[in-house]
């Protein structure tokens, strides 16, 4: 029961870390889309605006891929490429974005790229080439791929779930040793210890740190006789007569089944070994 309980306690633990992982990660993720997406609408109601435009609408933005996203227009504009790069890195710093990214202006008329640039946090070291080359008025659609992932966006309310997960952790194993050592410490300290074993006689059992072991009636009945000569033969016959013939009972290899399950309850510990004296009896070394 108690390696059950184990289990159940372990999975019910990774079940709640888990979704809590999880729930933090995906809405980690949908902030930080969303904060991007943002900074990519400033992105193109500049451009707009750097075009004399202040009617017309930057469509909605779109996520082609993770971390790639797009930027339509509603009308033809010209583009800048000095402003374009200017823009972009000013927006980007005010939304805290990352500043690694790769900007791919394209046709609308086909997938030709008009001009592009690779940013890597600061102008001089990324690559914008042409940049006083001005695009003419047209269709154009702007591409921005992050070529390093996002920086988590960690909220209040982040920090404040994380604190209750690890809480929640610290009760649940608070609880688990108390309710551990209150099901598994015997009130009666009547014991006698075997290799890493304690034998609780009255109550049928033996206890190994966290393992509890229930015995039948006989299994505790042979193993007092043994804990009581330990490191001496005990005959068979004395075995027979004192757990089975004394009650008026006849037994065949009823002796040797016994003695084989406390053999396979014992054999954790290499510290103590049941031995058969062939022809004589058995021997508790310990």
């Amino acid at each position: 029961m108690m390696k059950r309980n184990t289990y159940l306690f372990k999975g019910l633990l990774i079940l709640v870390l888990g979704t809590l992982i999880q729930s933090c990660t995906t809405q980690t993720n949908s902030k930080n889309a969303d904060i991007i997406k943002v900074a990519l609408r400033d992105v193109g109601h500049q451009l707009l605006l750097n075009n004399q435009d202040s009617t017309s609408r930057v469509k909605p933005i779109i996520a082609l891929e993770e971390f790639k996203y797009q930027i339509a227009f509603e009308n033809h504009l010209i583009i800048h490429p000095d402003s374009l790069v200017r823009i972009m890195t000013n927006s980007f710093k005010k939304a805290n974005v990352s500043q690694h990214y790769l900007t791919e202006v394209l046709q609308c008329k086909d997938p030709q790229v008009a001009y592009s640039y690779q940013m890597k946090a600061t102008i001089e070291k990324g690559m914008v080439p042409c940049i006083g080359r001005v695009l003419e008025k047209g269709c154009y659609t702007i591409t921005v791929k992050f070529t390093k992932a996002p920086k988590p966006m960690v909220t209040a309310r982040d920090s404040l779930l994380w604190v209750l997960a690890a809480g929640f952790v610290l009760l649940a194993v608070v609880l688990y040793k108390k309710n551990a050592k209150t099901t598994h410490t015997p009130t009666n300290e009547n014991y006698e210890v075997i290799g890493h074993y304690k034998f609780y006689p009255e109550q049928n059992k033996l206890i190994k740190e966290a393992l509890e072991i229930s015995l039948s009636k006989k299994e505790c009945e042979l193993l007092a006789i043994f804990i009581a000569h330990p490191n001496q033969i005990v005959t068979r016959d004395t075995l027979t007569k004192k757990v089975w013939e004394d009650k008026g009972v006849i037994v065949g290899r009823s002796l040797d089944t016994y003695i084989s399950k406390l053999r396979k309850l014992l054999q954790d510990d290499d510290s103590i070994k049941l031995t058969n004296v062939h022809g004589v009896g058995y021997k508790l070394e310990c």
